[in-house]
């Protein structure tokens, strides 16, 4: 079988989704270590205030897929340049965290923590209640005393990360350079709706939906990179093929730091969102607004599934779990009963 035709029956699910009103549109891509792909999209990119059809070019707000896509790569390749270790404690270029207390666990979080998600930190916080400036409330997540708890998936572990990547680098983060299917600062008219926001008071589009990373300027650690179909699969064929990343930054983000995590990622576990048939070794993330990327490196192959699930609103089941499992399995049981491919 084809990709061409792998693809398409593939995306059956997310048309299915599509046609059922539970999502406005999405787009799949896939890819091979030997540089294959394949795209399909259908639906809109926008329905509030008008509507307007999606395609192949529509950018996306990747939420947290800027976790991995962006600061677990910058991060390591940092740590390649020689700048930092991924056991380097945070203070090694944050020595102003927690500063009034010399012995708080903060002081004590490395780098390797915050990627793998092996702090006390919360998951997340209205943090962008306490207002817009993205100086002071840089300054707030610094100098907060962080409530301590169990290990959890947290965003603030890659706020720090982000403030981290600044301070080495001397840039913000929105002034980082970017390959260029991706932005921090895209055209709103290329990108697909996300959220009619009643914080903002309008639908987003074009800029970030995650309302921290909006009241730190645009772009955080943990959420403010958009990209194109094309861009995410260009990233992940990187991956398979080995020229994003060294050879034992890839053996960190391939390797488990806890029962679901990797460096930055997380490790196939039965139930997780990129389907039960992925090989042991895939690694995978999503992002809130609906998006998703999975790589599994013992089949040279990689899938993405974006949508805009939240638009209009977060607030109703649109079902992105049980489409983003369809999918996978869909994708890995046309792949492995190919033939002629």
């Amino acid at each position: 079988m084809s990709l061409h035709r792998i693809s398409d029956q593939a995306f059956a699910p997310a048309a299915s989704s599509i046609d059922c009103g539970d999502i406005p549109g999405a787009v799949l891509g896939i890819v091979t270590a030997d540089g294959q792909r394949d795209v399909r999209w259908k639906g809109y990119a926008q329905i509030e205030p008008h509507e307007e059809n999606l395609s192949r070019e529509t950018w996306f707000d990747l939420a947290s897929l800027t976790k991995v896509i962006f600061t677990t790569t910058t991060i390591l390749r940092l740590m390649e340049e020689g700048r930092i270790a991924l056991d380097d404690p945070l203070i090694k270029v944050i020595p102003d965290l927690r500063q009034y207390d010399m012995n708080a666990a903060e002081r004590r979080l490395t780098f390797r923590q915050c990627l793998a998600h092996q702090t006390h930190l919360p998951a997340v916080e209205p943090l962008y209640t306490c207002g817009q400036d993205p100086n002071t409330l840089r300054a707030f997540i610094l100098q907060r005393v962080w409530q301590s708890g169990p290990p959890v998936y947290s965003d603030i572990n890659f706020m720090l990360l982000g403030i981290a990547i600044e301070r080495i680098t001397g840039k913000p983060l929105i002034d980082q350079p970017l390959p260029q299917s991706f932005s921090f600062r895209p055209d709103p008219r290329l990108c697909a709706a996300t959220e009619r926001c009643t914080w903002r008071g309008r639908v987003i589009r074009g800029e970030v939906h995650d309302e921290n990373a909006f009241a730190l300027g645009g772009a955080s650690g943990h959420a403010g990179l958009f990209g194109t179909i094309d861009g995410v699969l260009d990233f992940a064929h990187g991956l398979l093929g080995g020229s994003i990343l060294s050879a034992g930054s890839l053996k960190a983000i391939r390797t488990r730091e806890s029962e679901k995590r990797t460096v930055g990622w997380e490790g196939f576990y039965p139930g997780w969102h990129g389907g039960d048939a992925c090989s042991p070794t895939t690694i995978g993330h999503t992002g809130f607004t609906g998006t998703g990327l999975w790589v599994d490196f013992e089949r040279g192959l990689a899938w993405s599934l974006l949508t805009n699930r939240v638009h209009p609103s977060r607030h109703k089941d649109s079902g992105i779990l049980g489409l983003r499992r369809a999918t996978g399995e869909q994708v890995i049981a046309l792949f492995d009963g190919r033939t002629g491919f």
